[in-house]
């Protein structure tokens, strides 16, 4: 009897999903396309996807197994529950430390970038942080070597300036390498690590 509702929900959903992709995609060619990039529920839902699906399937097992008298479960599914909880939070939980730390440092930043107009601006908490592409003296770029994993899409941009400010911009806010590419004049240093904590 339960069902009887769920199926109706699930296919209304699934309706509802399809049409609001499709509006998306053709207001996409009619829209004017932004140079204003900040923190939106899309890319973080975009980023963080795949990390919440794997926790979420490695630690659903975790009540089952808290709740199941200690009789019923044998030795064996212990330890393949532990395993498929192990391997969950090895391929999960690094990329939901990143997004966290990521959030915390850009979480109130915009990123106004218009390279045909040689513009760059970036906001904090509202206020303009004031310089110009000469007042930048490095740029350190950082990425993730390891492309297969879920933490890979998460890098990040430092901009060193002359009068020893630091501005941490990450892949929170945008794909970085159109910012990479417009600051390309100014002297990089470019590495790719396991992990790229900011």
């Amino acid at each position: 009897m339960k069902f009887v509702l769920l199926r109706p929900l699930l296919e209304f959903l699934a309706v509802l999903a399809l049409g609001l992709g499709t509006a998306r995609w053709v207001a996409g060619w009619f829209g004017r396309r932004t140079h204003t990039y900040r923190p939106t529920a899309a890319r973080q839902l975009r980023l963080l996807a795949w990390p919440l699906l794997a926790l979420g399937t490695g630690l659903s097992v975790v009540p089952a197994l808290l709740m199941a008298p200690r009789s019923a479960a044998s030795p064996l599914e212990g330890a393949l529950a532990a395993a498929l909880v192990a391997v969950a939070l090895a391929l999960g939980a690094p990329a939901l430390v990143l997004h966290l730390r990521y959030w915390a440092l850009n979480h109130a930043t915009v990123l106004v970038l218009q390279p045909k107009e040689n513009r760059l601006e970036v906001y904090q908490h509202g206020q303009r942080l004031y310089f110009e592409r000469r007042d930048v003296a490095r740029v350190q770029r950082v990425t993730c070597r390891a492309r297969a994993t879920f933490w890979a899409p998460y890098d990040y941009v430092r901009l060193l300036l002359h009068d020893g400010r630091e501005i941490v911009l990450t892949s929170l806010l945008a794909d970085l390498e159109p910012l990479a590419l417009f600051l390309r004049s100014v002297p990089t240093d470019r590495r790719a690590v396991a992990w790229a904590w900011a």
